[in-house]
């Protein structure tokens, strides 16, 4: 049976060992392309390049045997995408995975995210996409626990598909031993307490640091921070339509054209 092309990328960059763990993990499953950034792209959201040049060039950082075709992209994680779609594939991939983040993308931080800024922009172009976190933000994060999970939903999203217009966000929880399961959860509902952190620069110059504290503001036990907190891997299904349908006849009921 033919392998299924699959197409890695992430934003922590491309020497990132996260992404490392996922090309391990992908060459099991099929044919991979790398196209990631050549620097940490971490908070960038689906931020394009749309004012600057843009520069891609083949790169050979695993010397194995079944190393595969990679690729580093002087922009964001959605440029990856697009890059990789319009002119370093010559066929649509199967599947895109981006990852393994270091850090959690649960509940709101999928907002910010670049790793699922690039899963979204496969998802836009109708390709099937899963970006893939570890709540571990340590550089030196281990990935070994997460590979069967990751390996699983993957196989399991080629065998089904996933539907159009939807991605997945899927976390796994910080653990030294196999997560309990898997959950597919809804996004629990949560903020960041934010301030910025005011200093002076040896010059005299103010500037800000943002700091802050994640406030879960959801007790249920079907979110994703449930889940994560309970030691399983949480799969949120993400929709790029942001269209809150169930408003729209009330902001109809407004008087808009009187």
């Amino acid at each position: 049976m033919k392998k299924p092309l699959i197409l890695v990328t992430n934003d922590d960059g491309i020497t990132a060992p996260g992404l490392r763990a996922l090309i391990s993990a992908m060459k099991e499953i099929g044919e991979v392309i790398v196209v990631a950034p050549d620097s940490p792209q971490s908070g960038m959201g689906h931020a394009i390049t749309i004012d600057d040049t843009l520069y891609s060039k083949r790169v050979i950082i695993d010397k194995t045997e079944d190393a595969p075709t990679e690729f580093s992209c002087s922009g964001t994680p959605a440029d990856c995408v697009k890059l990789a779609l319009q002119e370093i594939l010559h066929k649509r991939p199967d599947i895109c995975v981006s990852g393994i983040n270091h850090g959690s993308n649960s509940s709101i931080n999928v907002i910010y995210s670049g790793t699922m800024s690039a899963a979204i922009e496969a998802g836009i172009e109708g390709i099937p996409a899963i970006g893939f976190s570890l709540c571990d933000y340590s550089w030196e994060a281990e990935f070994s626990h997460s590979l069967k999970s990751v390996k699983k939903i993957v196989s399991q999203a080629l065998l089904h598909g996933i539907p159009n217009g939807t991605v997945l966000n899927v976390n796994i929880p910080k653990t030294t031993t196999e997560p309990e399961g898997i959950k597919v959860c809804r996004q629990a509902r949560a903020n960041w307490k934010e301030k910025f952190d005011k200093r002076t620069s040896p010059t005299g110059k103010d500037y800000y640091w943002l700091t802050g504290e994640f406030e879960l503001l959801d007790k249920g036990e079907d979110t994703d921070e449930w889940a994560l907190a309970n030691g399983f891997v949480s799969v949120v299904p993400t929709q790029f339509d942001l269209t809150a349908h169930h408003i729209i006849q009330q902001v109809n009921n407004w008087s808009l054209n009187e």
